[in-house]
């Protein structure tokens, strides 16, 4: 129990060392591209440092993995050259009982950074898309509601919210739908419903409208009605669909319930559905980082061939995180199902992980 708690805080003090280093490394990076972008559009360095700084934590959230296997590497290979784990087979305990601490903060690693991290990052990412927009000048938006979906559009007599009861696939066919116009100083001037809205190169086509002027005395008076009816929109198919923004901007404990609703407007949630089962396995994912790296890396050999094993475990990572992120796009086009597109990889590779350090010990 001593060595498990001892190993366990060496490579929780490795990990936290090499977030930190490529904390500054994305740090340093971003603020250079923020500078860059929005130099002439920003109002001195510090809003481009606040940009930065809401950048850098979903950067840091995606390559966790990365993070993880470099740190089991680092590790154990300290371990090896302080001749430590010669000492613990020589005490007649196995290797491999070196792995149960390392292997269990990983797994508590991946469960505070998808309970509480996942949080964090989906609201640095929305701040940091709100404030992006603002400077270049894009506001339009897109949310979902227990009543319908809203969107919102920019136009050069002042914005429009659109509410809508059900949509098609991407957004561009609206049923049930709503305008509502403002000026450029926030006051209602126009309200439009119609049975059903599609989007069309520069603007929407109303079918069955009615028109209030909500500026007139008398909005129900001056009332029309139209059979077709065109409203000019800068929107395109692409900007909505871009409107709901990634997966990971949505906390993990409200995507159940964004989902459902996401559906119920009559959009597909496939992409969603497997972005939650890929964070529920991402614990699972990191333990199979520490254990790939352990395979290559807890009985090397002094000399030239530790680096020949550090870049075998290396490449080894990245095989699992590229057939992570296949299984990731096979599951998002619906050609295997999301739970065993996120899971799949990640048990994989312990299975094969523990293949290889089994045959090394007995050997």
């Amino acid at each position: 129990m001593i060595l498990d708690r001892y190993l366990a805080r060496r490579f929780l003090r490795t990990f936290l060392r090499t977030l930190l280093v490529f904390f500054g490394i994305f740090a340093l990076i971003d603020l250079v591209e923020e500078v860059r972008r929005f130099s002439d559009d920003a109002d001195g360095l510090w809003p481009l440092i606040g940009l930065t700084l809401l950048n850098v934590p979903a950067g840091l959230y995606g390559i966790l993995p990365l993070v993880t296997i470099i740190a089991a590497i680092a590790m154990f290979l300290g371990l090896a050259r302080s001749s430590e784990l010669a000492v613990t087979r020589g005490s007649g305990r196995s290797a491999l009982r070196a792995l149960l601490g390392p292997s269990v903060v990983a797994a508590l690693l991946g469960v505070v950074a998808v309970a509480a991290f996942n949080p964090i990052v989906a609201a640095t990412s929305r701040e940091y898309e709100s404030r992006v927009g603002r400077l270049e000048g894009q506001e339009s938006a897109l949310a979902l509601s227990d009543d319908g979906l809203w969107l919102r559009q920019s136009g050069s007599s002042g914005p429009t919210v659109i509410r809508a009861e059900r949509s098609n696939l991407d957004g561009t066919s609206l049923g049930g739908v709503t305008f509502l116009g403002f000026d450029r100083d926030g006051r209602p001037v126009q309200r439009v419903e119609a049975q059903a809205a599609h989007l069309a190169s520069g603007g929407w086509t109303l079918t069955d409208a009615t028109v209030w002027p909500l500026d007139a005395a008398n909005p129900e008076a001056g009332a029309q009605r139209h059979a077709s009816l065109e409203l000019p929109s800068s929107l395109t198919a692409d900007q909505i669909r871009d409107s709901f923004g990634t997966p990971s901007s949505i906390p993990i404990w409200e995507l159940p319930r964004f989902i459902a609703r996401l559906e119920e407007a009559g959009f597909a949630a496939q992409r969603h559905r497997v972005f939650l089962q890929m964070e529920l396995a991402l614990p699972a994912f990191l333990v199979a980082m520490v254990l790939v790296a352990a395979g290559f890396t807890m009985h090397h050999q002094r000399g030239r061939r530790t680096g020949t094993l550090v870049l075998a475990a290396i490449l080894a990572g990245f095989a699992v995180y590229f057939l992570r992120n296949l299984s990731q796009v096979l599951g998002e086009a619906g050609q295997i199902p999301p739970a065993l597109s996120a899971w799949a990889p990640p048990l994989v590779a312990i299975g094969l992980s523990m293949g290889l350090l089994l045959h090394l010990e007995e050997g």
